[in-house]
């Protein structure tokens, strides 16, 4: 494609966990976009990520970065503590923006930056890649249409593994206050996905406990306290009338993986898999009246990059990215951003609300 759009990247650190990953794989496959700049706090890392993905310039400032004139949007992947800076920067700069989940450390400089957003006329994403995901799209166009009838009960259970040994460079998450935890992270992309797919609730209540009280640094060979939520039970009912129950922690050993569960007068509805629903390849799979599960096939018209966009991790990343373009090009979207990121980090609020008050809240 010509006129490919031109991205900088802020965390182009060709070692970070997710970015490395996932979004890196998804830009080398698209056909949309050019990776033009990188920029990490090292120049050393910085040349290094220009050269592996054959980026024209590399900076070890995003300010310098966010001002280039050879750049048309900007990917912030660094640490959610400091997604903030850099991504007002960009916005101030006249930059289009998409930046990871969550997108601020509270829901104060969420919305801040969304307010930012349409004060510049430019387009954002967000990091809420399950939205973009085949399977749940498909999910919830049966559910549109009737596949299920009348909604009456829904679940999900996301189990993942949640160490209690990690050496002390990925320790900083035992911080409640960072913004960066089961509750807002694995529980913030499950819950996200059942909205999308089935709707948002109109009441709440919540239990949100940390279990895992200390963790030992493998490095140090210190034990360190930890404020972070661990264990998230949500219930609550829907605005169409559902009931709901999620079940999200982080457990020592074996996690059972991700499902979500859609009961409904004429037939359920069931998407699992091994990890997150925003990164992991999801089973689909369906049943009406008395019919047993079956899994279903996906049309082709919901995928929305080519055949050569990697499988896992990148896929939902590539989509995101597909849906971001042409949000650019045409003015018009179809995918999560800053507005959707404020309206998940609300609902995130009325879940610890509901869970330090002990009494069920209405959602906004």
């Amino acid at each position: 494609m010509a006129n490919k759009l031109r991205l900088g990247i802020i965390g182009a650190n060709m070692r970070s966990h997710w970015a490395s990953r996932s979004h890196f794989p998804a830009l080398l496959a698209s056909a949309d976009w050019e990776v033009t700049a990188v920029c990490t706090t090292r120049q050393e890392s910085a040349d290094e990520a220009r050269a592996k993905m054959g980026a024209k310039l590399a900076f070890n400032d995003y300010r310098k970065m966010v001002t280039s004139p050879e750049i048309d949007a900007v990917l912030v992947v660094v640490r959610v503590p400091s997604h903030y800076e850099p991504t007002r920067a960009a916005l101030e700069a006249g930059k289009h923006v998409y930046t990871e989940w969550p997108l601020g450390r509270t829901t104060a400089e969420a919305e801040e930056l969304a307010s930012r957003a349409h004060a510049k006329g430019v387009r954002t994403a967000t990091g809420l890649q399950a939205r973009l995901s085949p399977k749940l799209m498909y999910m919830k166009e049966q559910i549109e249409s009737g596949y299920v009838g009348k909604v009456s009960a829904c679940h999900v259970s996301f189990m993942r593994n949640g160490h209690l040994q990690r050496p002390s460079d990925r320790t900083w998450q035992r911080d409640a206050s960072l913004g960066a935890n089961t509750l807002t992270i694995s529980n913030g992309h499950a819950i996200d996905a059942l909205r999308f797919v089935v709707g948002n609730f109109s009441r709440v209540g919540a239990m949100v406990t940390t279990q895992a009280k200390q963790w030992l640094q493998t490095d140090t060979k210190k034990l360190v306290d930890v404020t972070s939520p661990d264990n998230i039970l949500v219930n609550g009912r829907l605005a169409n009338d559902a009931v709901a129950s999620v079940h999200v922690a982080a457990v020592p050993w074996a996690g059972s993986g991700y499902r979500m569960e859609v009961y409904g007068s004429e037939g359920t509805l069931v998407a699992s898999g091994e990890d997150a629903p925003q990164h992991t390849k999801l089973t689909l799979q369906g049943s009406r009246g008395n019919d047993p599960l079956r899994e279903l096939e996906v049309p082709s018209r919901f995928a929305y990059v080519g055949t050569n966009m990697p499988a896992g991790e990148p896929y939902n990343v590539g989509q995101m990215y597909s849906r971001f373009a042409q949000a650019i090009r045409t003015g018009q979207g179809s995918h999560p951003d800053f507005d959707t990121a404020v309206g998940l980090h609300r609902f995130l609020d009325d879940i610890k609300r509901a869970s330090d008050t002990g009494q069920e809240v209405n959602v906004q």
